[in-house]
């Protein structure tokens, strides 16, 4: 028989990207943290920087949520696992509410998560309120718990929005527009938290405008009215779990096939597209983590595999060109036959060459043969699978750059089975014990094929 844990718990939406709702979830965070609450907080989809503010600003790590790309049961594994440590759960949408498939209102109502809209109303008065009334009536038997309008010019400005909503008990409450709390921004979304020297300042000034709302001053008994009931072993109205599009992790492997092997692991501001659960898989695998900085250590620590995740090589590529130290370090690794598994930016950097958005090339580390060039537009984006013998990788693609090799595609990512083919998938490259791609892997998809990248084997 199934038990039941209880804990308040919110899915802060929006009719679209751009609304704010991400500065939103991360002062809401940091303002019941601050009163020594215990926040956790989620990011619906795959989504490697938004989480680096929402961990800032509650104190704990962050994990994405997706029906498809992480699987029910590990959705429903780790909200149940939150529930149990947490006095609120916070999970961030993605895109518009009912964008995406599955999206974020389908993984608010398989879980039963009452729905807060966050709208930018800047350039609206009325119509906010009929936004508002869509958003929570568009699909029946959806939990609602309000609305928040955004970026609101005045006191009179705010009072018209709350006059628009049909029933009053679902205002919220008004941010004014405020620089001081913006999250700053660039090509692949917000500027990792870290980067930002005024970060926790930043997240302060939005916890404070917020504490002014009616969502705010909300008390924990409050916040019992979004009480929602978690369990490992069932979703709340989860049903079947064989809808199409609807994915399975096959969750950690009881084995520890890395038992006994070193992985390091690239991380520093050029190399920081990491899940936490990633990290949480390899480690459940049975491997030591350890982690370099290609930017500043002059050689890998020692190891059996090197992971290159993605992240920004382009904007530090003059400073990556010229650690030649480390890039003799990577490619002895590599003549000793031992594993590379590169994503996206890591397989950037293993080209001959990176030329920049404006013209501009730099030679990088020459492992593989080709040129990387950055494009001005989103070159791909969407959701991935990799089939390997050992397994199906689940993840995705999202990047600015294109490259051209003389390598051939050992194989190649597809959309998910529920989607159309529109265009071919990721290639992935195999040059010696090196492999590379664009595609972003969620390990727990599979932990078998993981396993077998770090062995060598996949």
């Amino acid at each position: 028989m199934s038990s039941f844990t209880l804990c308040p718990a919110i899915l802060i939406a929006a009719p679209a990207s751009g609304q704010g709702k991400t500065t939103v979830v991360a002062a809401l965070a940091r303002l019941y943290t601050r009163q020594g609450l215990r926040v956790r907080v989620f990011k619906c989809g795959p989504d490697f920087l938004d989480p680096y503010w929402h961990s800032l600003a509650s104190g704990a790590p962050v994990h994405q949520l997706d029906l498809w790309m992480t699987g029910e049961p590990d959705c429903r594994a780790r909200l149940a696992a939150a529930a149990a440590e947490a006095d609120l759960i916070i999970v961030e949408g993605v895109m518009g509410l009912f964008d995406g498939e599955p999206s974020a209102a389908d993984l608010a109502q398989r879980f039963g998560l009452p729905v807060l809209a966050v709208i930018d109303a800047s350039a609206m008065a009325g119509t906010f309120g009929a936004l508002a009334f869509g958003l929570q009536h568009y699909r029946p038997g959806l939990r609602w718990a309000g609305v928040l309008a955004n970026r609101v010019a005045s006191a009179r400005h705010a009072q018209m929005l709350q006059g628009s909503v049909r029933e009053p008990e679902q205002w919220l409450g008004a941010l004014m527009r405020n620089p001081a709390m913006s999250l700053p921004e660039r090509h692949l979304g917000l500027t990792v938290a870290s980067e930002v020297v005024d970060a926790l300042e930043r997240l302060d000034a939005a916890a404070d405008a917020l504490a002014a709302t009616p969502l705010g001053q909300m008390t924990l008994v409050d916040l019992k009215r979004w009480d929602v009931a978690f369990s490992a072993e069932q979703g709340v109205d989860a049903g079947t779990s064989n809808e199409p599009g609807i994915g399975q992790s096959d969750g950690p492997s009881n084995s520890q096939p890395l038992a006994g092997r070193t992985v390091a692991i690239a991380r520093d501001a050029a190399f920081c597209f990491i899940y936490a659960a990633n990290l949480d898989c390899l480690q459940a695998l049975g491997a030591q983590l350890v982690f370099f900085s290609p930017l500043a250590d002059s050689a890998l620590p020692a190891c059996d595999a090197v992971w290159l995740p993605g992240g920004y090589p382009e904007l530090h590529a003059t400073r990556l060109a010229a650690n030649k130290s480390m890039r003799d370090s990577l490619a002895a690794h590599v003549a000793q036959h031992k594993p590379v598994w590169a994503e996206c930016g890591g397989m950037m950097l293993l080209f001959d060459a990176l030329v920049t958005a404006d013209g501009q090339s730099h030679a990088q580390w020459g492992l593989l043969p080709g040129t990387v060039t950055m494009q001005k537009r989103l070159a791909a984006l969407g959701p991935q699978q990799l089939a390997l013998e050992a397994g199906v990788l689940r993840g995705h693609t999202f990047h600015y750059s294109t490259c051209a090799t003389p390598l051939p595609a050992q194989t190649r990512t597809a959309r998910p089975a529920a989607e159309p083919v529109a265009e071919a998938g990721e290639a992935l490259y195999q040059l010696g014990s090196i492999r590379a791609s664009y595609f972003h892997a969620w390990f727990a998809s599979s932990t078998a094929a993981t396993a077998a990248l770090f062995e060598g084997l996949a």
